[in-house]
């Protein structure tokens, strides 16, 4: 009788510097605008009903983007990494390159860019790869929006993250500023001793965490050198 070995289970938290080598903005620039629009018009509630319109061609501009990039040496990286762990990726970002590079295991915290739902209804969820117009309606006669977590919204998906969290053998953080909560309060969640890496070009600041190794780097070079690493703790 033969036995599956373990592997152990690695927990990845990225962020929108992963998808920003693939060509991806992050939401904010350095002068405050995402694209040339206030976060405030595209990305809130209070955007979207102000004007449903603005938001949804937003939305479709970004969701042609994320048909047009491809994935980077560090999804890649990632995926490669199922070989010798049990790897679940949580992600803050709404592409999908994270499926194209080969991880079988992804939780969207924010939402997919690929699906939309009933304003009215948030369990009416509907892929879309084309452009979403005003007066395409869900089943329940709503108007459809893209099925995206806006700022000043919950995040319904952190209680299925948490546990996922909870449950890591190792723990990493690749590509997130570890500012937009609650998702960066994940990290908080990773038992205490367990090896934990992040993976930036400017490390962000975290409290003192044990058994911590930071790797100053772009994400896809960073990734390398983590696959380096954690090829000795398996």
């Amino acid at each position: 009788m033969s036995t599956i070995p373990y592997k152990k289970k690695l927990v990845v938290l990225t962020g929108a510097g992963i998808s920003a080598e693939s060509g991806l903005k992050t939401f904010r620039d350095s002068d405050g605008l995402w694209e040339g629009y206030e976060v405030t018009e595209v990305a809130t509630p209070r955007g979207w009903k102000k004007d449903p319109g603005l938001v949804l061609d937003f939305y479709n501009m970004r969701r042609r983007d994320v048909g047009q990039a491809n994935p980077n040496a560090a999804h890649v990286g990632l995926a490669e990494l199922e070989k010798d762990f049990d790897v679940q990726i949580i992600t803050q970002n709404i592409d999908d390159l994270h499926e194209r590079a080969g991880s079988t295991k992804v939780l969207h915290l924010h939402g997919e860019i690929f699906k939309m739902r009933s304003e009215a209804d948030e369990s009416l969820i509907y892929e879309i790869r084309e452009d979403i117009g005003l007066g395409q309606l869900a089943d329940d006669g709503a108007q459809l929006r893209p099925h995206i977590v806006w700022f000043e919204e919950a995040v319904p998906m952190i209680g299925e993250a948490i546990p996922l969290v909870r449950a890591a053998d190792i723990f990493v953080v690749v590509g997130t500023s570890l500012v937009v909560y609650p998702a960066a309060s994940l990290i908080d969640y990773a038992h205490r001793g367990i090896p934990t890496f992040i993976v930036d070009k400017k490390i962000p600041y975290t409290p003192p965490i044990y058994n911590l190794t930071a790797i100053e780097q772009p994400a896809s070079l960073g990734v390398k050198e983590l696959q380096e690493k954690l090829a000795l703790l398996r």
